[in-house]
């Protein structure tokens, strides 16, 4: 999954993508990179990011969209919680709802049931302008475990089939180092949970913590937990480096599945 920000305060690459060709430019790179997912984001969800008015968004998310779905052969997602903003992108050729509030906000949880589009539910302790503030766990597998199979119970409630769902534990969305080491460590707990698992880790600051490397530096670090992730059982890598992540994980997939992968 190739991330694409169309944001001007992205944490890794805010304002680089901001016009539609710019845009329309990186998502056939990272198709030519082997993506297979470009997740368009029209709202930072960095630390301390704040929010965006839903028009603004769709504004900034839909002709992105339509451009690629055009002119690229690759699914795409949505990254937004926002129920108007996934219903605008999946009728402008989205096929997945990538939401890190688990389509907890009302109307969500409808709006993707109608669409039968794919979902991403991601945990997230607090929200982004306050997560990183003090995080705590008990137990921080069990309770990210529990908060996964209890929204996905509410979504197959609400008329989202089972097989559409994919589960993300939230690196770095209300998780301290320590938090997010247990979780990759643990990965094939929650691999176990009977979903597919994406993992996003690409440029995170788990990376610069264990390196004590700058946010432009981080590639090696972030394909070593690619590599990880997927040996843990992940079945989805979120990036924003896509070529150097393709090529890590096709060597894993090799060893673990054979040649074929």
């Amino acid at each position: 999954m190739g991330i694409l920000n169309v944001t001007p305060d992205s944490f890794s690459d805010g304002g680089r993508f901001a016009t539609v060709d710019a845009a329309l430019e990186r998502a056939r790179q990272m198709a030519a990179e082997g993506a297979a997912i470009i997740d368009v984001g029209g709202q930072s969800t960095r630390p301390g990011a704040l929010e965006v008015d839903e028009a603004l968004e769709i504004a900034r998310v839909l002709p992105v969209i339509e451009a690629i779905a055009a002119s690229c052969d690759v699914a795409i997602s949505i990254d937004s919680s926002k129920p108007g903003v996934m219903k605008a992108a999946v009728a402008a050729g989205a096929c997945i709802i990538n939401d890190v509030y688990a389509l907890r906000v009302p109307g969500a949880r409808a709006v993707a049931a109608e669409t039968r589009a794919g979902v991403c539910l991601m945990h997230m302790q607090g929200e982004p302008r306050t997560m990183q503030e003090s995080p705590h766990y008990n137990d921080v597998v069990g309770e990210v475990s529990e908060f996964l199979l209890h929204e996905r119970q509410a979504c197959v409630a609400a008329g989202i089939a089972a097989e559409c769902i994919v589960f993300d534990p939230g690196f770095g969305f209300g998780k301290s180092l320590e938090h997010n080491l247990t979780l990759l460590k643990e990965l094939s707990r929650f691999a176990a949970l009977g979903a597919p698992l994406l993992v996003g880790v690409s440029r995170k600051s788990v990376i610069g913590k264990i390196l004590g490397k700058a946010l432009n530096d981080r590639l090696y670090g972030g394909l070593g937990l690619a590599a990880l992730a997927v040996s843990g059982g992940a079945r989805i890598i979120r990036t924003h480096d896509v070529g150097p992540t393709r090529d890590a994980i096709r060597c894993v997939s090799a060893v673990l599945q054979g040649l074929e992968t």
